[in-house]
């Protein structure tokens, strides 16, 4: 029974002391100011949590639905996700949420802005305490703290105090830590830190992350990307959103020609190459070959080699190269039903029709099977003293067609004027402050899981037999690690002059 009445006075006690615990937080919340509530809300690890699976997640949306896209694109990738029947809805709540230009929606920006005070908060609210840590000297430990220390090693070494101070001194600087000294009553202790600083490693990923979200908010609200069909020949000051607004470029940029090259005999695209001059002030500033993965910068606008297609009725130029048989050559740029004539020769021929993608049917009918560039083909008549000679299709991509029949040759090289270079326009001005940040969170990381901080105590004391060696030791991480390198101490110890038992 007296037990029992011993518990039931201890529930008492501790429920009393409980509710008084309570009563006091109580209290403290009902003293708290709004800065400080909101201050205890932003300084929660959990919040960041929160905050950043919003903002992976949102991405992951974002990835998924092509931002400033046109509409037909993402209606396609909505309906076969969820299906065509939902694809209009679905499309609807979705851009009037932002999704279709995402990362320049309110709450996106607020969502990093919340997430980037939030990470200041709690950096700033635990740094005090790690930043004593880190500046606290280390000092001789007393016998009974040398008890409960984490990593504990012991040898004892033949030969007196002073002989293996030596000793034991040289080992812990060839293991990398320059160590002080203090005398004790019946020997002395060699302590020694090092790494004090990568408590902090956590702190310069904070950093890094604040740098990238500045970065990405720079290129938010200071940056742009459009999109630019640029034909052939043409000019342009202005790239567009998908919204059809004009982006001014501050210079001109000029197509001068385009190219597809295509696998072997099929219509599938192996590159697609654009020519591209810049112009500013009136002057050619720089002139660059652009295709996919290689593309032109000038003045922190990028144009990226993006698609490709036929300006509607455009008519174009005909670039021919005629070869006569005796070698005579001559470059020939006309138009439809223009005619020319082989050099050194009376021959004359006359383009009577263009196929952009000729094909052949069963019975050998020409007939058109696209309206790309896939095949491009152009059909010649030709004459001598106002007789037709011969006629026939003279086809882009196949040579052999390219032979005349008394031995001539007449290679159609391109029909300039007509295609249109699809270019990605993008300026991000903080791309660079991203890859500032990206850099900086790799040292953090690297600090952060790799360099620990360690503290290393050595005690000799004379023992009857020789000296006794005690190595005490801490370490906030990779604790394993600094255990192996404290045994190879040991050991080296152990072989050292004057032997260990």
């Amino acid at each position: 029974m007296g037990e029992v009445k011993a518990l039931v006075c201890f529930f008492k006690k501790y429920y009393h002391i409980k509710l008084n615990f309570r009563g006091v937080n109580v209290e403290k919340q009902k003293n708290q100011t709004i800065v400080d509530r909101i201050w205890n809300s932003f300084s929660s690890i959990t919040l960041a949590v929160v905050f950043f699976t919003l903002i992976s997640l949102t991405s992951m949306i974002g990835t998924v639905i092509e931002q400033n896209a046109e509409p037909e694109k993402n209606l396609k990738v909505i309906g076969k996700l969820f299906g065509e029947s939902l694809a209009p809805t679905l499309y609807n709540i979705f851009e009037r949420l932002g999704f279709m230009d995402m990362y320049h929606s309110w709450w996106f920006v607020t969502l990093l802005l919340l997430f980037a005070a939030n990470l200041v908060i709690c950096s700033i609210d635990r740094l005090p305490k790690i930043w004593k840590l880190v500046k606290e000297p280390i000092n001789p430990l007393s016998e009974e703290h040398f008890k409960g220390v984490g990593i504990k090693r012991e040898i004892v070494l033949r030969g007196k105090t002073e002989k293996v101070r030596g000793v034991v001194g040289t080992a812990i600087k060839n293991a990398g830590f320059n160590f002080s000294e203090a005398k004790e009553a019946n020997g002395y202790q060699l302590y020694s830190q090092k790494g004090s600083y990568s408590r902090l490693g956590v702190y310069i990923t904070h950093f890094s992350i604040l740098v990238i979200l500045l970065g990405a908010i720079i290129g938010i609200f200071f940056g742009f990307k459009g999109f630019l069909n640029l034909p052939e020949g043409a000019i342009s000051s202005v790239a567009y959103y998908r919204s059809g607004i004009e982006q001014p470029l501050g210079f001109s940029i000029r197509c001068d020609n385009f190219l597809v090259d295509f696998y072997g005999g099929s219509d599938m695209p192996k590159a697609y190459k654009s020519w591209l001059t810049i112009i500013k002030d009136g002057k050619e500033v720089i002139k660059k070959t652009i295709e996919v993965n290689d593309p032109l910068t000038y003045e922190g606008i990028t144009f990226y080699q993006s698609s490709y297609g036929m300006v509607p009725d455009a008519q174009g130029i005909f670039m021919l190269k005629a070869i006569s048989k005796d070698g005579k050559r001559e470059t020939i740029n006309l138009k439809h039903n223009e005619s020319f004539t082989i050099p050194g020769t009376s021959i004359t021929g006359k383009i009577i029709n263009f196929s952009p993608a000729l094909g052949m049917d069963q019975t050998g009918r020409p007939f058109t099977y696209a309206d790309m560039m896939n095949n491009p083909a152009i059909y010649i008549e030709f004459s001598e003293g106002g007789k037709q000679k011969y006629a026939g299709w003279l086809l882009k991509r196949y040579p052999e067609t390219w032979a005349l029949p008394d031995g001539h040759i007449v290679e159609f090289m391109d029909y300039w004027g007509i295609e249109y270079t699809g270019l990605q326009v993008r300026k991000d001005p903080g791309v660079w402050v991203v890859y500032l940040g990206c850099i900086t969170i790799s040292i953090g990381l690297f600090i952060a899981f790799f360099v620990s901080h360690r503290r290393l105590w050595v005690r000799l004391i004379e023992d009857k037999n020789g000296t006794r060696v005690t190595v005490g030791a801490t370490a906030n991480k990779n604790r394993q690690a600094f255990e192996r390198k404290i045994d190879k101490i040991i050991a080296l110890l152990s072989k050292s002059q004057g032997g260990g038992k």
